[in-house]
């Protein structure tokens, strides 16, 4: 870490102080004041930005900040809110910002930064922060944060823009609010490194800002190594397949069972009682398990695409799977391709627990060393009945379990008999691809309940132009126009590419919704099953339980962040 321990009789108390928030500002851009690698990213959503200025506005409190002052030069960001800063100079010391970041980089930005979240402005009239946009309104009722940092600027701004009396008293009002403002610091002297990142652990383990990542990274970070940087060339294997990404947590699980500790998020902790070259080499070992997982998803599964996973933690068993088997024969391939379709088509990885963990940990070794010819497991056997219930969405996992059923079948497009592109299907960028057989506006037409018009079983891929072509018409009117372009037989024979069966046909043909429904899960589940085969032999009741009471799931995400954990509960 560049420092050495120092014994509790030798750590000065921390020194308290208060600071105005336009000095910390001015130490940020200077390198004073610096953000060590172990903190988070920026992650403040615009209306938190708003929020923190109008409490600043009204004098109420925003919390105290915590650093850390030393001379030992650790992994930092010089970059903060569009602006780069100045970097630490060798042997100075610097102030290293332990709890507060987002706060700091906010006011940052608000007074200096670049970028369009930080084009906000104050309305005079209205008495309120707004963020800047081709639809705000102008005028000299408008000013613009940034002039509240110069008085100068400020004067100017006024003199020139705003020449109503009552609003420069109210922009000069607001230019002494943020000048005067000032906020308790906590700065911690004479600490080590090591004792810093268990004090920023240890701040933010009470929290929800902070996961599991964060404290994993705080836990385990020096100078010499970022657990961060570690996870993200761990991700650049999937992208270098261009497999897409999985989420952080699920690689920290693989690096924890690469390590010899387990799945589980206890099992992730005990990654901070390791030493740097330990740890570098169990993600070393997942690394390269994690591209022989890749191509067996692609090869065998025929899952282009990490979203295409119906549980990502299949994929942290998959993982320690090829790193305790590296080379498996034609048997075992066959074996964990059964395992992939049993675990992936019921309810196992939803929810997956500790007590599950473990076993499963076991069965992958048992299987690995021999002492098994299946990867036992809990998993319980799928019934019809899903297709006909289940919703079809994106995040859906009996959705995304569809989606490999049909794709594994290589479907042929019903009217240009082309095969359907599945890695552009199994993006799930283009809802074009997908099809509902009985259109659902024909559904509504019908009487049909809505919901039931979106089950699973409904779902066929589709090339954008038939799909188009096919629009809302019902089912027997657009089937005998393909049937005389095409010929029944060569019909027929699309349609099983995309799992509807004769059955099913004939009660599209009249038109039935009831009964295609009941027809085509049917096939679907029979395609399932036999794609499980001997595997259903090996797997439990599988009664899984609720999650315990204690046990708290990980919290929700922003659309358009960073993959999620979403599976499991542990």
């Amino acid at each position: 870490m560049g420092t050495s321990p120092v014994s509790p009789a030798q750590v000065r108390a921390p020194e308290p102080t208060i600071a105005p928030i336009t000095s910390l500002a001015s130490r940020v851009l200077t390198g004073d004041i610096v953000l060590p690698k172990f903190q988070r990213a920026f992650v403040w959503t615009p209306q938190q930005i708003l929020y923190l200025l109008d409490s600043v506005r009204r004098n109420y409190p925003i919390g105290s900040l915590l650093m850390w002052r030393t001379t030992a030069k650790l992994a930092s960001g010089h970059e903060i809110a569009g602006l780069d800063t100045v970097p630490q100079h060798e042997g100075a010391p610097v102030h290293y910002v332990l709890d507060g970041q987002q706060r700091l980089a906010s006011l940052v930005g608000a007074l200096h930064g670049s970028g369009p979240i930080w084009e906000i402005a104050y309305n005079l009239e209205r008495e309120e922060f707004l963020h800047l946009t081709e639809d705000s309104p102008t005028g000299p009722h408008i000013m613009p944060i940034r002039h509240l940092t110069s008085v100068k600027a400020m004067m100017s701004w006024i003199r020139r823009e705003s020449p109503n009396e009552e609003l420069q008293c109210r922009a000069e009002a607001l230019s002494d609010q943020f000048t005067l403002y000032q906020v308790p610091v906590v700065t911690l002297l004479d600490v080590s490194g090591a004792d810093s990142a268990r004090i920023f652990e240890r701040i933010n383990s009470t929290g929800t800002s902070m996961d599991i990542v964060d404290l994993i990274r705080a836990g385990t970070w020096s100078e010499h190594f970022d657990l961060k940087d570690e996870i993200e060339q761990l991700l650049q294997v999937l992208d270098a397949k261009k497999y897409g990404r999985v989420d952080a947590k699920t690689m920290l699980r693989t690096i924890a069972a690469a390590a010899g500790f387990g799945f589980s998020t206890k099992s992730i902790h005990e990654l901070r009682g390791l030493n740097r070259q330990q740890l570098r080499a169990a993600v070393a070992e997942a690394g390269k398990a994690a591209a022989r997982a890749v191509d067996f998803l692609s090869t065998q599964i025929h899952t282009p695409q990490a979203e295409a996973l119906p549980y990502y933690n299949q994929f942290a068993v998959l993982v320690e799977l090829f790193r305790q088997l590296p080379k498996p024969t034609a048997t075992q391939y066959d074996a964990v391709t059964r395992w992939f379709w049993l675990t992936a088509s019921g309810e196992y990885f939803k929810g997956w627990r500790e007590s599950q963990m473990g076993p499963d940990l076991a069965a992958v070794t048992d299987f690995a060393t021999g002492q098994s010819t299946e990867i036992e497991t809990g998993a319980a056997l799928p019934r019809d009945i899903l297709w006909q219930r289940a919703q079809f969405s994106r995040q859906n996992a009996p959705s995304k379990l569809l989606v490999l059923l049909m794709s594994y079948e290589k479907p042929l497009d019903l009217n240009t008999g082309r095969v359907i592109d599945v890695a552009d299907a199994l993006s799930w960028q283009n809802t074009k691809q997908f099809h509902h057989f009985f259109p659902r506006a024909y559904l509504k037409k019908e009487g049909v309940k809505t919901g039931k018009d979106n089950v699973c079983g409904n779902l066929i891929m589709l090339s954008a132009i038939t799909n188009n072509w096919i629009s809302d018409r019902r089912p027997s009117a657009y089937l005998k126009d393909l049937a005389d372009w095409h010929g029944e037989e060569v019909l027929r024979t699309r349609l099983r590419t995309c799992l509807i069966e004769e059955d099913a046909y004939q009660a599209a043909l009249r038109d039935d919704y009831d009964a295609f429904l009941r027809a085509r899960s049917a096939t679907l589940h029979r395609r399932l099953l036999e794609l499980i085969g001997s595997a259903a032999g090996s797997s439990g009741d599988g009664a899984t339980s609720a999650p315990s009471p204690d046990v708290e799931p990980d919290p929700p995400v922003a659309a358009g962040s960073e993959p999620l954990d979403r599976d499991s509960v542990d």
